[in-house]
C-alpha cells in the first residue's frame, strides 16, 4: 500500500481486526481530504439527478396509459436497477462526507457488494432484452406485437431481477470463511469483491475463477449479444430504400446505444484497471469506479427524456399541466 495510507491513525486498529470479525477502511478521497467539501458538491448532484431522474421516469411511465407497453415497462425495470445501484452506495460514501465514517464492518461490506454487483448484472441483463425489443421493432416490425408481449416482458423481468443475485451468492457468502490479513484498506469509498478478496489470507482460486467466469458468461456474453443484435439492426436499416426512412428506423435505437455505451464503456474500463493496472495511481481506480457506479445511473434518465419522443412529449404534458395549476391558484 502507498505510503499516505499507511500513516492513517486508525489503521492500526484495522490491522489487529481477527479473521471473526474483519472491519475494512473506506479509503474515500485520498490526497483530497482539505477539498472534500467541494468534491461533495458533484457527488451530491450526481445522487440527486440519479435518484430523482430515475423516479420521474417511473412516475411518468406510470401515470401515463399510453406508455404501458413493453417497451417502457423495459425503461421502468433499467430506471429500478439505476435506483438500486445509486442506493447501494448512498450510505458509504455519503457516509464519509457528512460524518468522516471511513470504517465499516464485514458484514455490511458484504451486502453493499452483493447489492453493487447485483444491481450491475441486471442492467447489463435489461440492456440486453431491450437490444432484443429494438431488433425485433425494426427487423421484424409486423410481428412484433406477436413476439413482444406483455407476458413475456415479465418472464424477461424476473430472470434479470433474479440471474445476478442468484449467481453473486455463492461466492459473496464464501468470502466469510475467508481471513483476512494487514491493513484492510479499500481503494474506494464503497466495497466491490475483486478488491475485498485481494485481502484474504487463504487461497482464493475458486472465487477469482468463479468470479471471471461468472463476468465472461454474463456481462461480457450480453454485451457480445447486444454487438450481435445491433449487427442485425444496422444490417435491416442499410437495406432500406431511402436516406430517411434509415435515419428515422435507427433513431429509435439512439437511446438504447447510448445507454449501452454508458454502462459498458466504464465498467471495462474498470476491470482492464483492476487485472492490469496494480501499479496505476490510486486515482486511476478510484476515478474509474467512480464514473462506473455514478455516470449511468445519472445519465440514464436524461438520454431517455431526450432521445425519446413519447417520454419528451410526457414531460412537456405534466410540466403544461402544472403551468395551468399555478395559474389558477394565482
Amino acid at each position: 500500500m502507498p505510503a499516505p495510507y499507511l500513516l492513517h491513525p486508525q489503521l492500526n486498529l484495522l490491522s489487529n481486526i481477527t479473521q471473526f470479525s474483519p472491519m475494512f477502511y473506506l479509503t474515500g478521497f485520498p490526497e483530497l481530504e482539505t477539498i472534500e467539501h467541494w468534491i461533495f458538491i458533484p457527488f451530491f448532484f450526481m445522487y440527486l439527478m440519479a435518484i430523482s431522474g430515475n423516479c420521474f421516469i417511473l412516475i411518468i411511465i406510470k401515470t401515463n396509459p399510453r406508455l404501458h407497453t413493453p417497451m417502457y415497462y423495459l425503461l421502468s425495470l433499467l430506471a429500478l436497477t439505476d435506483l438500486g445501484l445509486s442506493v447501494s452506495t448512498l450510505p458509504t460514501t455519503m457516509g464519509i462526507f457528512w460524518f468522516k465514517s471511513h470504517s465499516i464492518y464485514f458484514e455490511a461490506c458484504q451486502i453493499q457488494m452483493f447489492c453493487i454487483h447485483s444491481f450491475s448484472f441486471m442492467e447489463s441483463a435489461v440492456l440486453l432484452v431491450m437490444s432484443f425489443d429494438r431488433f425485433v421493432a425494426i427487423c421484424h416490425p409486423l410481428r412484433y406485437t406477436v413476439i413482444i408481449t406483455g407476458q413475456r416482458v415479465v418472464r424477461a423481468g424476473l430472470i434479470v431481477i433474479l440471474r445476478g443475485p442468484v449467481t453473486l451468492l455463492p461466492i459473496v457468502l464464501l468470502l466469510k470463511a475467508f481471513p483476512y490479513c494487514g491493513p484492510l484498506v479499500l481503494s474506494h469509498s464503497f466495497c466491490l469483491h475483486q478488491e475485498v478478496i485481494h485481502f484474504a489470507c487463504v487461497d482464493t482460486t475458486f472465487n477469482n475463477l468463479y468470479g471471471l467466469t461468472l463476468v465472461v458468461f454474463t456481462v461480457m456474453l450480453d454485451l457480445v449479444l447486444i454487438a450481435l443484435s445491433y449487427g442485425f439492426i444496422l444490417h435491416t436499416v442499410a437495406g432500406l430504400a431511402s436516406q430517411e426512412e434509415q435515419l428515422r428506423a435507427f433513431q429509435t435505437c439512439t437511446s438504447h446505444l447510448c445507454a449501452v455505451l454508458v454502462f459498458f464503456v466504464p465498467m471495462m474500463g474498470l476491470s482492464l484497471v483492476h487485472r492490469f493496472g496494480k501499479h496505476a495511481p490510486p486515482a486511476v481506480h478510484l476515478l474509474m469506479a467512480n464514473v462506473y457506479l455514478f455516470v449511468p445511473p445519472m445519465l440514464n434518465p436524461i438520454i431517455y427524456s431526450i432521445k425519446t419522443k413519447e417520454i419528451r412529449r410526457a414531460i412537456i404534458k405534466l410540466l403544461g399541466l402544472r403551468k395551468i395549476n399555478a395559474k389558477s391558484w394565482g
